[in-house]
């Protein structure tokens, strides 16, 4: 595990210094914590094609479209031979996610999804393995004997973009090959709401409630992603329940989050959100994001910093308050900090695709390092409390959004690369809260 950013504090590591009465009880090799992640494994595909491409395929120009998987293998047969693939990159929220943790945190996630159980050197499924960091664990893949998804994107030569969607058999995980073993050494199990809305003939959606279930039980924070705002529309008292049931942790964008409560103010969202879950991250475009928790009200802490005007007066006043669940709280105290895009965006955006997961996996990095510490220093002054996450809320939206912005910065959705090593060196007392 390694720590996220640069500290200022007595609290780092390694620890190789400091109290000698506070000893380590186990080796950091015994203790490292796991991500849990399922998804439907899926490939983004980006090629330039005439409007002439589109016609004979039966696409229509500026819409999105599902597309059968012999349509699909045509498809893709005929980009590969006439060389018009720009980029193919590995896809799906939860993917994108576990990748980004991995690259930031150089521990090892596991993936549960499914794979081809025939890969050819330069097809999808070789991209997809191709674009996963090493250090996901991947080993629990479930074969299926056929494609997986593909998501391609057709770029004509006006610019318009059109889209065909194929699922092959994404949805096709079954709960007998979960292993509840590897949930019971982890300390997070991450889902998207794509998962819970697909076809009930498509066992990935039992599969999915098989170890939410599983990971209540065992008292194991569940991280949901909301994926998309059409999902929650008109269902959003079930959403609202499942959350209240089984959420720890909710990721949402401005849509989403009016979709779900109804409010388009992402810190009113935020704020109703919490009121289902412990922790609402909300990403707002270029406004920045926003975060909700809970603290206690023995351990908040004020900012330092300027008091913010907003839905909520002065809402930032707690958000040096490190989070934690509503159920360990005594006097339960809600906290919100927001934070505007890391040195105002990117000179270009040259994709907004994976954003809001690069942020995410900031979130779940800090969440799981507060977990790998505890393990190893249990006696330290940080764990006095059984807080959700090392950093306060306020650190946790710097985190998150310098992640967003590398993400932004790139055309990939997933991370090429890990932060730069000196980040306070941009942003004096980046990590000094």
């Amino acid at each position: 595990m390694k720590f996220p950013g640069q500290r200022k504090s007595k609290h780092y590591f390694p620890v190789t210094k400091g109290d000698p009465f506070v000893k380590p009880l186990q080796s950091a090799t015994d203790t490292q914590p796991v991500l849990c992640g399922i998804d439907q494994t899926l490939v983004d595909i980006e090629a330039h094609v005439p409007d002439e491409f589109l016609v004979r395929y039966g696409l229509k120009k500026g819409e999105s479209l599902l597309i059968s998987d012999e349509t699909a293998e045509q498809i893709y047969t005929e980009l590969k031979k006439h060389n018009l693939i720009l980029s193919e990159f590995a896809g799906g929220t939860v993917g994108n996610t576990l990748h980004n943790y991995a690259v930031l945190s150089e521990a090892q996630p596991i993936l549960f999804g499914t794979m081809c159980d025939h890969i050819e050197i330069g097809s999808y499924a070789y991209q997809y393995l191709c674009n996963t960091s090493s250090k996901v664990n991947l080993n629990y893949l479930q074969p299926v004997a056929g494609p997986i998804g593909r998501c391609f994107t057709f770029i004509s030569e006006d610019g318009d973009r059109s889209f065909g969607i194929n699922a092959g058999l994404m949805n096709k995980l079954s709960k007998d090959h979960l292993p509840i073993d590897q949930l019971k050494n982890s300390s997070g199990l991450l889902i998207t709401a794509y998962l819970l809305r697909c076809s009930d003939d498509d066992p990935i959606k039992e599969a999915t409630m098989h170890m939410v279930e599983q990971a209540k039980y065992l008292n194991i924070p569940i991280i949901l992603t909301l994926g998309t705002r059409f999902i929650i529309e008109g269902n959003e008292k079930w959403w609202q329940e499942f959350i209240q049931e089984f959420v720890t942790v909710v990721a949402m964008n401005e849509d989403e989050g009016e979709a779900l409560t109804g409010f388009s103010d992402p810190l009113l969202a935020a704020d109703v959100a919490l009121d289902w879950c412990d922790l609402v991250l909300c990403t707002a475009g270029k406004d920045g994001l926003y975060m909700a928790g809970y603290t206690d009200e023995e351990h908040k802490r004020e900012t330092s910093a300027q008091l913010l005007p907003g839905a909520i007066a002065e809402f930032n006043r707690y958000e040096y308050s490190r989070p934690m669940r509503l159920q360990d709280t005594v006097e339960p105290v809600k906290m919100y900090s927001h934070i505007a895009p890391y040195l105002g965006g990117p000179v270009v955006i040259k994709n907004t695709n994976g954003a809001g997961d690069g942020a995410l996996s900031a979130i779940l990095h800090d969440m799981l390092a507060n977990t790998y510490h505890r393990g190893i220093v249990p006696n330290s002054d940080k764990h006095r409390v059984d807080f959700l996450a090392y950093s306060s809320l306020s650190q946790l939206c710097k985190y998150a959004n310098r992640v967003s912005y590398e993400v932004l910065a790139q055309h990939s959705p997933r991370l090429l690369k890990g932060l730069p090593e000196r980040e306070d060196s941009l942003n004096e007392g980046y990590w000094s809260n």
